[in-house]
This record gives structure tokens, C-alpha cells and sequence, in this order.
């Protein structure tokens, strides 16, 4: 594979094939927090993207100096950096939407899938590979919490980015926009990919069959 399809592997791998919400699970805190209206699930992956695309950055271009016995701390100390650039900018902003979001800015620092790109990819990968993949991985996480989000606020309030879709007939399900609602959406969510992926699967190992 030549370098070009590399780096396209190593963004494209996010989007789908190893989303980090709906195949390995990563970061469900905020997935399951703030999903209650799709501006907060957009909101919240952009933050979350651009702290994972600095801190990839950082990690890659400084992997050889870093010490391997500490690593980790040096990782957290680069994260929490670009978190507070996050949180003190969307602070001085757009106040409502920090204050929607509230804790789970700062808890970007804890955020396993950021620490865990760091230490499984750029921390062992050079600069434009760590960035397509810090790329891919926070599209693949934006996309999942704003699906989400959008799904619990269409059925919970019938808005979709506080704009009335659903006409005055339609009663919301207030139980999408409770933390019930998080499960059962993100459950769906994660369910039809899996029947989309078995169906695909099915399909590929019948043309090989039958040629």
C-alpha cells in the first residue's frame, strides 16, 4: 500500500470499521450525557476532534524524546493542555453552549479514546499518519454523538437543532431525552450497524460462492 492509501486507511478506519462509540465502545460518557440534542452532540465531538488531532500532533512529533517509563503522565499533561485551550475558548465564545455542555469539557482529559490514540497510534507513528488517524477517529466520533443526539432530540422534543420538524400533532417521547433513552438510542444505534454489517458480510460470501 502506497503511502496516500495509508494515510486514507488509517482516516477512513474511524469513520465505520472501528468507530470508537459504535464498534470499540470508547468515550461513552459523554456519548451518553450530552446526546439530548444534536447541538451538543455536534458540539461535543468538534471538541472532542480537536483535541484528539492537536494531542496526536504533539505525541507524534515528539514520541522519540518522550521518556518510556513516563509517557502516560507526559500524554495527560498534553491532552489537559488542549482541553483547557477547549474549555476557556467555548467559555468566552458561546457561554450557553459551555454551560450545556458543562463538566464534560474538562472531562476530555479522561477521555480513554484520546489517551488511547496517543498511546496505541502516534506515540509509534509519524506525523501525517497520526493526523489522518486523529482525524478519522473524531469524525467517526462527532458523526456517532451527533446521529445520536439527533435521533433522541427529533423523537424527545420533535426538534432537530431547535428547529420544529415534527409538526404540533406530533407528543414527544420525553423518555428519549432522559438518560434511558441514551441506552435505547445508542443500543438501536449500535444494533443496526451490526445487522448492516452481517448483511454486507452475507452478500460478499455469496458472490464469492457463486462467483
Amino acid at each position: 500500500m502506497n503511502k496516500v492509501g495509508r494515510l486514507y486507511s488509517d482516516f477512513a478506519k474511524g469513520i465505520l470499521d472501528e468507530n470508537p462509540v459504535t464498534r470499540m465502545l470508547l468515550g461513552l460518557c459523554p456519548v451518553l450525557a450530552v446526546t439530548t440534542a444534536a447541538i451538543n452532540g455536534l458540539s461535543m465531538g468538534m471538541a472532542t476532534t480537536f483535541v484528539l488531532l492537536m494531542s496526536n500532533l504533539l505525541v507524534s512529533l515528539i514520541r522519540n524524546w518522550i521518556p518510556h517509563k513516563i509517557r502516560i503522565p507526559c500524554f495527560i499533561v498534553i491532552i489537559a493542555s488542549f482541553v483547557t485551550i477547549v474549555d476557556y475558548s467555548m467559555a468566552a465564545l458561546v457561554p450557553p453552549l459551555h454551560e450545556a455542555l458543562g463538566i464534560f469539557i474538562p472531562l476530555i482529559v479522561v477521555n480513554c479514546l484520546i489517551l488511547g490514540r496517543a498511546e496505541a497510534f502516534a506515540s509509534r507513528n509519524p506525523l501525517p499518519n497520526s493526523l489522518a488517524d486523529g482525524l478519522g477517529m473524531g469524525v467517526g466520533f462527532t458523526l456517532a454523538l451527533t446521529v445520536l443526539a439527533g435521533f433522541r432530540e427529533i423523537l424527545g422534543a420533535g426538534t432537530l437543532f431547535d428547529i420544529p420538524i415534527m409538526g404540533t400533532a406530533f407528543e414527544p417521547a420525553i423518555l428519549m431525552i432522559l438518560p434511558p433513552g441514551a441506552f435505547l438510542g445508542l443500543g438501536l444505534m449500535i444494533g443496526l450497524l451490526n445487522w448492516l454489517n452481517e448483511r454486507k458480510k452475507h452478500a460478499m460470501r455469496e458472490e464469492a460462492y457463486y462467483g
